[in-house]
């Protein structure tokens, strides 16, 4: 069997692991390069910008929140770790590359020297166009949501919350210049387990899309992929603010 070249890129975490693992489970040993997180002033600094200082800060108290409440379910989720046979951390002997950003000269300059096959990306910034131009292979994006109905940000979540269970899910897709709005070419559609909330979807949706990220890239790997239509509407979401989301758990029981 031909053997290809896989480079994985993210900023970490344990749900785009669980993707890289499906990867390492199916391929064998892949490169996986990791950019260094986003300052936290930049973030704040754009995101003030586009949605107005209010906003900002509402989306911001629920990044934090986000982080805290991982914290305090750790134990349900080591259950959904255990329970789903997850593999949430690199394996052992999984050398790391780091970057400061795949946007970075020096991420472009690993590309070239890596020489892939197929670059795969999950949980990592959006590629610039001209970043992405410069890369002379495939590229794929694993995303927490179904496109393109529920691109950028948490979108298993704004499923539940905009009453539309039936796509609470993922999407594996082509990485083209604008933010997941690639070519599909595989979704999974599932439901949150009965313990799940915004500390679990994304995890519960890593679980839930091991194969369709295997197949998208045996498919890419072996020239045979084909887009999937679609007619859904398109929207871009972002973090909620923490008082749409307690207004949301408080009247849909959406947590």
């Amino acid at each position: 069997m031909q053997q290809h070249r896989i480079v994985f890129a993210t900023a970490g975490g344990p749900h785009p692991w669980i993707i890289a693992n499906a990867l390492i489970d199916r391929f064998g040993a892949i490169d996986v390069i990791v950019e260094a997180r986003e300052p936290r002033s930049a973030l704040i600094r754009r995101r003030i910008r586009k949605f107005g200082y209010v906003n900002a800060a509402g989306q911001f108290a629920m990044m934090a929140w986000g982080v805290l409440s991982k914290r305090l379910v750790a134990p349900r989720i080591e259950r959904l770790i255990a329970g789903e046979g997850l593999k949430a951390s690199p394996p052992d002997g999984q050398s790391v590359i780091a970057v400061p950003s795949v946007n970075a000269p020096e991420f472009l300059a690993e590309i070239r020297r890596l020489k892939p096959d197929l670059l795969f990306l999950a949980g990592c910034r959006i590629l610039k166009p001209e970043v992405l131009a410069a890369i002379p292979c495939p590229v794929l994006n694993y995303h927490a949501g179904i496109n393109p109905k529920y691109r950028g940000m948490n979108g298993g979540y704004w499923a539940l919350a905009s009453g539309d269970p039936e796509n609470f899910g993922t999407t594996v897709h082509l990485v083209d210049s604008g933010v997941d709005t690639g070519g599909t070419l595989y979704q999974v559609r599932g439901q949150p387990g009965p313990e799940d909330d915004y500390a679990t979807y994304a995890l519960r949706q890593a679980a839930m899309s091991r194969g369709i990220c295997v197949r998208a890239a045996e498919d890419v790997l072996n020239g045979r992929h084909s887009v999937l239509p679609s007619d859904l509407p398109s929207k871009l979401w972002y973090h909620p603010t923490i008082w749409a989301y307690v207004w949301t758990g408080l009247t849909r029981g959406v947590w």
